[in-house]
């Protein structure tokens, strides 16, 4: 039997568990202890840090495992890098990780070999040296921690007076001593799933987002497919490739962040070396027909993988929050349609959860699918008011 083991066992491992056990795979989970879901559904579990490299490295060596991998989360993936490296494994790199993990980097990547992406600069907490960076491109900026995930530690800063307090929460978010201050590219976002596999991108799924204005844009939910004109999806792939080659990003799966500006030009936000969160993994699979998780996990363990697929199935997805932060009294969903692929809520009955201001905030997830993308999106609308949530504070 083959040994998978997965980093993390939160909300986004938990499909990568499920899946890995229906395929017959031993699953041994990595995470520090909490109340994580996946716990209770692996085969073994190992209470660490997912970032102690060298203990993982360890376990792993211990264990014999086959594969490792991760959904979701940045968290991990530097860990990946290295155990891919140290143990033979079939998964990117460390250096690839490395840069994926740092936003500093990946963007100096990018500026390197020329990757269409926002101009920006690295500085240090001195009030100095934002005034001057500030001086030297063009306001709005974004301030953001190079070292998070989840929209932590990055703040739109509109004006020269927003200055101090943007820094303030960037510091707050970081273990490091910099960040990076960029300019805001004026446009529509949108993301990417891809799979990259001996050096090849294998797809490339152009999604929408629905987004959350907190301290800055948080997705929320998604849609496929995305609406773009043939030029433009090009563009997104040639950028994609390029932003893939900078960082060397190879056999992993890749969540990416694009911004298309008023003279539809695709510019790179940032290149994740994983597969998406808020439904993203599953949104590839209802779209194409296929298992997601599946290839993310057979890749993973050095197999032939193909992503080859004639469906287009449209779909949307979107989080399940609350706008106070509380004890749960009330969950349900009283929807009856068949569009309705998943509800899920993350948590039970007297749990207690917080005020959705960033991704890890959400209590729960719901995911439809449509002829068309506006049947998606209608059949959402409708299951999103037929939940019933009450939070006491």
């Amino acid at each position: 039997m083959k040994k998978l083991m997965i980093l993390g066992a939160g909300i986004y491992q938990v499909p990568l568990i499920k899946t890995a056990k229906k395929m017959g795979i031993y699953t041994i989970a990595v995470s520090i202890r909490g109340n994580y879901p996946g716990f209770s559904i692996a085969d073994k579990v190992y209470y660490e840090d997912t970032t102690d490299f060298e203990t993982v490295t360890r376990i792993a060596r211990k264990e014999k495992i086959d594969g490792i991998v991760t959904a979701g989360t940045d968290v991990a993936v530097i860990t990946i890098g290295k155990v891919c490296d140290e143990l033979g494994l079939c998964g990117l790199s460390a250096e690839a990780a490395r840069i994926a993990s740092n936003k500093m980097l990946m963007k100096t990547k990018y500026e390197e070999l020329s990757v269409r992406t926002a101009r920006f600069r690295k500085v240090s907490f001195s009030n100095e040296e934002i005034v001057k960076a500030c001086g030297e491109l063009r306001f709005p900026l974004i301030f953001k921690a190079v070292d998070t995930s989840g929209s932590r530690g990055i703040v739109v800063v509109p004006t020269p007076d927003d200055i101090n307090g943007a820094s303030d929460v960037v510091k707050s978010a970081t273990k490091l001593d910099y960040f990076i201050i960029e300019e805001f590219i004026t446009g529509t976002e949108f993301g990417a799933q891809a799979f990259v596999l001996d050096n090849k991108v294998q797809f490339c799924l152009p999604h929408g987002d629905f987004v959350y204005k907190g301290d800055t844009g948080v997705p929320i939910g998604h849609f496929a497919p995305y609406e773009l004109s043939d030029d433009i999806i090009e563009d997104t792939k040639l950028q994609l490739s390029n932003a893939v080659k900078a960082m060397g990003l190879n056999n992993c799966a890749v969540n990416a962040d694009f911004i298309l500006d008023e003279n539809n030009k695709v510019y790179v936000l940032e290149l994740g070396g994983r597969s998406g969160a808020t439904c993203l993994a599953e949104l590839v699979s209802i779209y194409y027909g296929f298992d997601y998780y599946e290839k993310i996990i057979r890749a993973s363990l050095g197999e032939k993988v193909s992503f080859e697929s004639n469906e287009e199935n449209p779909n949307s997805s979107h989080l399940i929050m609350s706008d106070k932060t509380g004890v749960i009294e009330k969950q349900e969903y009283n929807g009856t349609d068949e569009r309705v692929v998943e509800v899920q809520f993350d948590y039970n009955i007297g749990d207690s959860v917080r005020r959705f201001n960033i991704g890890p905030d959400r209590i729960g997830h719901i995911i439809t699918v449509g002829k068309t993308l506006d049947e998606a999106n209608a059949v959402l609308e409708n299951a999103m008011n037929s939940i019933e949530l009450s939070i006491k504070e």
